[in-house]
């Protein structure tokens, strides 16, 4: 599926550094460290009726993000909340929002792998868009050669800017014709999508990926969270593709698409066999929770 652009968002205000620019005149320095070395972290943030939702979570990862990867100076939460509220406010945002904040290491004095030659300390960037749910329709899948990244390699558990694993992968499913591609852990075993979580359920217990090689998405979390909840069996396991061919339902989450059917993977249709579902009772959950929940925002 290909984003398509929005013409509500020509003119919007985007926030670099401390201060708001016209999307045309948005710029970072050729010196930046994400330009230098995708040396950066970021995260996804929605707006649903005057709140951002899981606001706190989403400032959690990045400040364990931006710690595990030795950024010195990082803004405090109060600090970036109050850029974000500024920048919705700028852009008469309160709905229908979705946010991609990133933070660099900063600009570099000189072209460089070295992070001691970014001495301006960390750059602060928040995208501000008009954009729904990216998800239309339940999704097609290819698994792909691309392994995920384990922690001997890259953790996971740093949501960082160098997302050419996860883009090469992107890359098989646009040559097959399908939606988005299906990655694996260095042991064969289901990992996550190519830029979401994953999730499967069969006889009417949940399963999830172990989140060793794949992100532990916010939208994860509240799904188990959910699930626990609404005493619905669930468990983390290693999932086979066997397995996941013949899960009864297959979904994927994130902040991007919330929550959204999968119908095929490798050209085996998903068929609800047991006839007991799972997702509708957690997503219902969920979209209750978007009227209530999140940082309210103060304009």
């Amino acid at each position: 599926m290909v984003q398509t652009y929005n013409p509500k968002n020509k003119d919007i205000q985007i926030y670099i550094g401390d201060q708001l620019y016209h999307r045309d005149n948005a710029k970072i320095s050729v010196f930046d460290s994400s330009v230098q070395g995708g040396d950066a972290v970021w995260e996804g943030l929605r707006v649903y009726n005057g709140r951002i939702f899981s606001l706190d979570r989403h400032l959690q990862r990045l400040q364990e993000s931006a710690k595990a990867v030795a950024f010195t100076d990082i803004p405090t939460n109060e600090t970036i909340k109050k850029a974000i509220f500024e920048t919705l406010q700028a852009n008469k945002m309160r709905d229908g929002v979705h946010i991609r904040m990133t933070l660099t290491r900063g600009e570099k004095y000189t072209s460089s792998m070295d992070p001691r030659v970014s001495e301006k300390g960390p750059c602060l960037i928040i995208i501000p868009e008009w954009k729904p749910p990216v998800f239309d329709k339940p999704l097609r899948l290819v698994t792909s050669h691309i392994r995920r990244n384990t922690p001997q390699f890259l953790d996971s558990k740093i949501h960082h800017n160098n997302l050419l694993n996860n883009i090469l992968a992107k890359l098989s499913a646009i040559q097959a014709g399908v939606d988005a591609a299906l990655m694996l852990d260095d042991n064969g075993f289901v990992s996550e999508v190519n830029a979401t979580n994953i999730f499967m359920s069969k006889n009417g217990v949940l399963y999830t990926s172990h989140a060793d090689s794949c992100l532990p998405g916010i939208t994860r979390g509240l799904v188990l969270e959910i699930a626990n909840e609404l005493g619905i069996p669930n468990k983390e396991k290693n999932i086979s593709l066997t397995e996941i061919y013949n899960a009864d339902e297959v979904f994927t989450t994130g902040t991007m698409g919330e929550l959204t059917n999968v119908s095929e993977i490798d050209g085996r249709i998903i068929t609800n066999d047991s006839k007991k579902t799972v997702k509708d009772k957690i997503e219902a959950n969920f979209y209750e929770r978007i009227k209530t929940e999140g940082e309210e925002l103060p304009f």
